[in-house]
């Protein structure tokens, strides 16, 4: 280069940096110029990007999943009606005798548990956590729209927290269901619900692990809780319980159930109970009003080197499910399995946990039958078993109606078998509709079950029509107790 094109070089460089440093001094000027903050953005350097220049890929797009699924996921508000302060058992004698007519009924407040649920149907069918409707007296629904519904319970699951839930609506939004089985570890999801009564809120996460077993559920009576949940880092809270958990597609993979916390809110990690179970249990409540439970009839643990210390001899596998026992006339022992060996697989799917296998038996009914394929002393085998219920046979079980009966347009129930269990009750007739207002400023309230009318004890909704009718004009005193166990009594006039 000679010192011409050297020094016309530097000419040129500096022409083009006196005509950028112009261009941004108008740029500038036109900024401060501005009188309003879109003319401020417009302007901004940050805003080159444009929406033509940028689109979000469709495999990771929240906004149409979210759009899809918000309408169909409710507020899930439940009513349980209770004793002010101490839950006191009252004393037959002393009301009968001795108390004085200002001392006559403990006062009462109101005590609410809120959640989400999941819209299934159009026609008003819900899915929720049976934990958020739990002994309550009244269920009341909250749509997106601002629509709000009383409830009725169809059915419950406590060993899987379950609940199915029936409004009287249609042409309603739903999500339908989708495939868990096919959901990804690493898979974007939303969840969806109303934490701290914030509607509709909806976060973002990955699916973190599958077929987790986090030892929440119980059941005392049976030992039959199923807990395979899908575990996920979308940020969940209280309030979230009973609401949806998708993925991009706007298909319903679980129901949010719990966080993994020390302080009671979010911690890092939720868990949702994975639509393979929740499908089945809706369908066997809405089909049959209680869960039809298919069982191997073995008792297991998983493989650990924890476990050969425990059983004192090697087990030739180092992952799948060890049978500890094999129940007497159960399908498990029909089929050949024995003690010792290591179940790693029910139908085709690779079953190496507890939570695994409990969750592909869950799927099933009494009678169905499962594909099993296990390792007996490390040598590979399959078999073929039929699942019995927890009565040892193959039989479908219906739930059975309660029998109602109706006194002064207030309606009675026979107090189902589980809350009679619950409660330690031989009998007794429960309030399910009041549409008396004399009974109402008495101190009756839908839920609570009525044990004594007078001395006389109730058996029966039938019964306490009859105890009714023979009382008729006459004031008498109800003894009973609400479904959270606490007692309380009050006294009405009957109508001639």
């Amino acid at each position: 280069m000679n010192k011409r094109q050297f020094f016309l070089s530097i000419i040129i460089a500096s022409l083009i940096g006196g005509i950028v440093a112009l261009a941004g001094a108008s740029f500038l000027n036109k900024q401060d110029s501005a009188t309003n903050f879109a003319e401020k953005q417009d302007t901004s350097l940050v805003n080159w990007l444009s929406d033509e220049k940028f689109n979000v890929p469709d495999g990771i797009n929240f906004v149409a999943s979210a759009e899809l699924v918000t309408p169909a996921v409710v507020h899930v508000r439940s009513t349980v009606t209770m004793n002010q302060g101490d839950a006191r058992s009252f004393d037959l004698e002393e009301l009968f005798g001795f108390r004085s007519p200002d001392q006559r009924q403990m006062p009462r407040r109101e005590g609410r548990s809120s959640g989400s649920g999941v819209i299934i149907s159009s026609d008003g069918y819900i899915v929720t956590n049976n934990h958020v409707i739990e002994n309550s007296t009244k269920v009341d629904i909250t749509l997106e729209d601002n629509r709000r519904y009383t409830a009725r319970v169809v059915g419950t699951d406590p060993t899987t927290d379950l609940a199915l839930l029936k409004i009287e609506a249609s042409n309603l939004p739903f999500v339908a269901f989708g495939d868990s089985d096919q959901t990804k570890i690493g898979e974007w999801v939303l969840a969806v619900g109303n934490p701290f009564d914030l509607y509709s809120t909806v976060t973002a996460g990955i699916i973190s692990a599958k077929a987790r077993n986090i030892n929440i559920l119980r059941d005392e009576v049976n030992n039959l809780q199923i807990e395979s949940f899908l575990q996920t880092d979308a940020v969940v809270n209280p309030g979230n319980s009973g609401g949806a958990l998708v993925n991009l597609a706007g298909e319903l993979i679980g129901i949010n159930t719990a966080i993994a916390s020390r302080t009671g809110t979010f911690n890092g990690y939720a868990f949702a109970i994975p639509s393979s179970i929740v499908k089945k249990v809706m369908d066997d409540l809405l089909e049959y009003g209680t869960v039809q439970r298919g069982l191997l009839g073995v008792q297991i643990r998983d493989v650990s080197p924890e476990l050969e210390e425990y059983v004192e001899s090697k087990i030739k596998a180092s992952r799948g499910v060890y049978i500890m026992e094999v129940n007497e006339g159960s399908g498990g022992e029909a089929a050949g399995l024995k003690k010792g060996d290591v179940i790693v697989g029910i139908d085709g799917v690779e079953t190496y946990t507890t939570s695994k296998l409990q969750e592909m038996v869950a799927r099933k009914r009494p009678g169905d039958k499962v594909d099993v394929k296990y390792l007996r002393d490390g040598k590979e085998m399959n078999t073929t078993a039929t699942l019995k219920n927890i009565s040892g046979d193959t039989k479908i079980v219906r739930k059975e109606l309660p029998k109602t009966a109706s006194f002064e347009d207030v309606m009675f129930e026979d107090v189902n078998p589980s809350v009679k269990e619950r409660l330690k009750l031989d009998g007794g007739a429960v309030i399910i509709s009041l549409g008396n207002e004399a009974w109402k400023e008495a101190g009756a309230r839908e839920g609570f079950i009525i044990k004594y009318i007078n001395r006389s004890k109730i058996e029966s909704a039938d019964q306490l029509i009859k105890v009714l009718e023979k009382n008729k004009g006459e004031e008498v005193m109800v003894l009973g107790v609400f479904p959270n166990g606490q007692q309380s009594y009050f006294e009405l006039k009957l109508q001639k």
